[in-house]
C-alpha cells in the first residue's frame, strides 16, 4: 500500500482501528483540536515517546488553520508594535520549516512593498526590513532590494503610477495551511499517535479533583466512548471557552473571535511578478500569488456568531475591493471573484495573573490538574506553542517526559524532496505526466508522490485531471480518502484540495465526479453519493448568498441554515455532566 514503510495511511481501516484504541488504551496525553497547534502538540508528544491521542470534531484544519492568509511568516507589521521577540521567534520557525521541516510545503515568495511618501518612508521601511531579514537566523531568502518607481512598476505593472514613488523588494514565505496541518497530523500518526477526526469531545472524565480523560462522540454514527489519559490539552482555538465550560473549571484566559475575510481572483486580473503588501488605515492588506490566482485580504472584525461557519458579507468584500482598487490600474469587481473564505482568529483577552504566558502572542495555562489550555499565537509559531503546551502537561504525566525534539523532525514528504525535484522529468516519463504536473504534485505531497500516483495502478484514467478542476488529478481525490483522512466532499474540495476557492463554481461542477471516485473507498452507496453532493451544493449556495448580505447577522443566518455533513455533530456539545 505504501512504498515508504512506516508512513501510515489515514483511511477508513485506520479510522476504525483508532476507535478501538481510544476505548481500550491508557494514554499519557489526549489533545483536543485538529488545527495546527493541536496537530503540533500531538506530534511533539509522540516524538517525546508519549502515548498520545488527537481527536477533532470536524476535519483537520477545518477552523482557523485552513483560512489564513497562506503565509508562513514572521509578521513584518509586528516590528512597528515593537514585538521583537515574537518576530524573532516566528522568523526562526519560518527558516526551520523552509529549509528542513517542510520544504515541500513552505515556499519562498517575493514581495513588493510600495513606497508612497518621499524622503522619510524609504529609510524607515528599509531599517525595518533589514531588521526583519536579520532576525531569522541563517539566511535562506535573498536580502531586500531597493527600487525606483520605474523599477517597481516593471515588477508590478498592474499598479497605478500614482500609487507609489518607489518600492522595496523583499522575501517571505507562503504555505497551503490546510495541507500543512494535515501533514503535521499525519506525521504524528507516523510516530505512533492515534489521530481521529469526526470525534467530538462531549465531556471530561475525572478522578477526584483531577481530569483523567475525555468522553467522545463519533460525529458520523453517534457512538460514544471514554478515553483515559493522564493529561488533556485543549487546543481548540476559537472553541477554547466552549471546551473549557465542559470541564466545569474556571479558565485562566478567554478567547475572542476576530473574523478575517479573503477573496480569490484569477491571476490575469492583476499584472505583477511579486506579491504586494499594502498599508491600510487599520493594518495591512496582502495580495498573494496562489497558483493561477491571487488571494487578497484580510479584514479584522469582531465575530460573536456561529464559530463553525463564519460568514463573509458584502461589506467585507467591498472593504477588500475598495482598498486594493485604490492602487490597481484595472479595478476588480465582484464578477472577478472566483472564491471567498472567512476564518476566525482566536485572540486572547482577560488574562489573569496566574496565566503562564510563554510568548508575547500565545498563552498556556494549567486550568486544573490534568487539564492544560493553549490559545492565541500565530500559525508560524505552532511548533513552539505545541512544545509549551506539552511541557506544562508533562507535570501530570507520571513517566519521565523527554525534552521536545520537533525542531529535528521533518514532516512526512520532506525526506528526499529536493532530490525528487531534480528528477521531475524522469518521474514524468515513468507516470506519463508533464514535468510541470510533477512539480505541482511534489509541492503538495513531497516524497509521498509515488504513494499518491501508485493509487492509479491498473486504473490509468485516475491520472487524468478532474473534468471541471483540471489543476488536480483524479487520483488526488482518491488519495485524500484513502490516505489523508478525508471523510466528506467538503474535506476534499475545501482542504485536501482548494477547489472550493479556486474555481468560480466553488467545486459544485466536480462534486459528483469526486463523490463517485471516493465512494468505493468510503463505502458510499448511490443514496450516500446523492446526499454528499446535495449537502455540498447546499453549503456553497448558502455561502454565496451570505456574501451578498449587508451584515454579519443576516449572513450568518443564511450560512448556518446549510446542512452539516457530519450528521451527528453536536452544536454546542453537551455539558460535562450529560451522557451523549
Amino acid at each position: 500500500m505504501s512504498n515508504q514503510p512506516g508512513v501510515q495511511f489515514l483511511g477508513p481501516r485506520e479510522r476504525d482501528a483508532a476507535w478501538d484504541q481510544l476505548q481500550d488504551e491508557q494514554f499519557d496525553l489526549v489533545v483536543i483540536g485538529g488545527g495546527v497547534v493541536g496537530a503540533g502538540a500531538a506530534l511533539d508528544a509522540a516524538t517525546r515517546g508519549l502515548k498520545v491521542a488527537l481527536v477533532e470534531a470536524r476535519d483537520y484544519a477545518s477552523g482557523t488553520s485552513s483560512r489564513s492568509s497562506k503565509m508562513f511568516h514572521g509578521g513584518l507589521r509586528y516590528l512597528e508594535q515593537l514585538e521583537f521577540g515574537l518576530v524573532r521567534e516566528a522568523l526562526r520557525e519560518r527558516e526551520l520549516s523552509l529549509t528542513t521541516l517542510a520544504p515541500h510545503l513552505v515556499k519562498p515568495l517575493k514581495f513588493l512593498f510600495p513606497i508612497t511618501h518621499r524622503l522619510w518612508e524609504r529609510p524607515y521601511l528599509a531599517a525595518g526590513i533589514f531588521l526583519y531579514d536579520r532576525m531569522g537566523g541563517a539566511k535562506s531568502v535573498p536580502a531586500q532590494k531597493h527600487l525606483t518607481r520605474a523599477g517597481a512598476l516593471r515588477m508590478a505593472p498592474g499598479l497605478k503610477r500614482s500609487s507609489l514613488v518607489g518600492g522595496i523588494e523583499y522575501f517571505d514565505t507562503v504555505v497551503d495551511d490546510a495541507r500543512h496541518t494535515m501533514m503535521v497530523a499525519r506525521t504524528a500518526a507516523h510516530f505512533g499517535a492515534v489521530v481521529r477526526t469526526s470525534t467530538q469531545v462531549v465531556g471530561f472524565l475525572r478522578e477526584s479533583d483531577r481530569v483523567s480523560g475525555v468522553r467522545v462522540r463519533d460525529c458520523e454514527d453517534g457512538r460514544s466512548a471514554e478515553v483515559k489519559a493522564h493529561a488533556v490539552i485543549n487546543a481548540t482555538g476559537v472553541w477554547t471557552d466552549e471546551i473549557q465550560s465542559l470541564s466545569r473549571q474556571r479558565g485562566r484566559f478567554r478567547v475572542r473571535a476576530s473574523k478575517g475575510v479573503h477573496i480569490v481572483v484569477p491571476r490575469d486580473r492583476i499584472v505583477s511578478d511579486a506579491a504586494i503588501i499594502l498599508r491600510t488605515e487599520k493594518s495591512v492588506l496582502f495580495v498573494i500569488p496562489w497558483g493561477n490566482h491571487w488571494i487578497i485580504g484580510t479584514t479584522d472584525t469582531d465575530w460573536n456568531l456561529d464559530l463553525g461557519h463564519p460568514a463573509a458579507t458584502k461589506v467585507d468584500i467591498d472593504y477588500i475591493l475598495g482598498h486594493v482598487n485604490q492602487v490597481l490600474v484595472t479595478s476588480l469587481t465582484h464578477e472577478d471573484i472566483d472564491g471567498v473564505y472567512a476564518g476566525l482568529r482566536p485572540l486572547l483577552e482577560g488574562e489573569s495573573a496566574e496565566t503562564s504566558k510563554l510568548s508575547r502572542e500565545h498563552a498556556v495555562a494549567r486550568v486544573a490538574p490534568g487539564l492544560v489550555a493553549i490559545a492565541g499565537g500565530k500559525y508560524t509559531t505552532y511548533r513552539v506553542m505545541a512544545k509549551d503546551a506539552v511541557d506544562i502537561a508533562a507535570e501530570d504525566i507520571p513517566a519521565r517526559v523527554a525534552p521536545s525534539i520537533t525542531q529535528k523532525v521533518r514532516l512526512v514528504g520532506a525526506d528526499g524532496y529536493f532530490a525528487l525535484m531534480n528528477q521531475t522529468v524522469h518521474l514524468g516519463e515513468t507516470y506519463g505526466l508533464h514535468p510541470y504536473r510533477v512539480k505541482h504534485l511534489l509541492n503538495r505531497y513531497g516524497s509521498l508522490i509515488r504513494q499518491v500516483l501508485d493509487q492509479a495502478q491498473g486504473r490509468p484514467e485516475l491520472l487524468q485531471p478532474l473534468t471541471d478542476a483540471p489543476a488536480y488529478l483524479q487520483v488526488e481525490a482518491v488519495y485524500a480518502a484513502a490516505a489523508e483522512g478525508a471523510l466528506h466532499l467538503d474535506d476534499i474540495l475545501a482542504r485536501r484540495t482548494r477547489i472550493s476557492i479556486e474555481y468560480s463554481h466553488r467545486g459544485v461542477n466536480c462534486a459528483e465526479q469526486v463523490a463517485r471516485l471516493v465512494a468505493p473507498i468510503l463505502g458510499w452507496d448511490a443514496d450516500t453519493i446523492d446526499h454528499e453532493v446535495n449537502t455540498y451544493k447546499a453549503r456553497v449556495e448558502a455561502e454565496v448568498k451570505s456574501q451578498a448580505q449587508p451584515d454579519d447577522l443576516s449572513a450568518d443566518a443564511l450560512r448556518a441554515a446549510a446542512p452539516e455533513s457530519r450528521v451527528e455533530l453536536l452544536e454546542p456539545p453537551v455539558s460535562g455532566s450529560e451522557k451523549p
